[in-house]
């Protein structure tokens, strides 16, 4: 299933809007203190990150889950999984990392699953 993207007038109408209050409120908040302002972004971006992938432990969590439940195997080549170098892939985007909605891929497949999908 594809990942909804905003039509171009959400973008204009919705995303550019709040844009523009987020970059001015943080742009207030740094009270023009350059290192304030990129210590804000940062966190800014890693706590949307997070409220949409969860945290790095929790991701981590999910596939030591998945990889023993898949008995250690790649789920589309069938051949064993590396101990490093996996790749925890959610087959719908939006509904995140959860046991239900996620698989462990070698790197290999990983790849050919991009290719196909052209996002690599």
């Amino acid at each position: 299933m594809p990942n909804r993207q905003l039509t171009k007038t959400e973008i204009r109408d919705l995303f550019q809007p709040l844009f523009g209050l987020v970059a001015a409120r943080l742009e207030e908040l740094s009270r023009g203190d350059p290192d304030l302002l990129w210590a804000l972004r940062r966190k800014l971006a890693n706590g949307l990150a997070h409220e949409e992938r969860g945290t790095p432990m929790h991701r981590r969590r999910i596939k030591i889950l998945k990889t023993a439940e898949q008995h250690g195997r790649c789920v589309i080549c069938d051949k064993p999984l590396p101990d490093r170098d996996t790749i925890l892939d959610r087959l719908e985007a939006m509904r995140g990392y959860t046991l239900e909605n996620t698989r462990v891929l070698c790197r290999k497949c990983d790849f050919a699953i991009q290719a196909e999908r052209k996002f690599g």
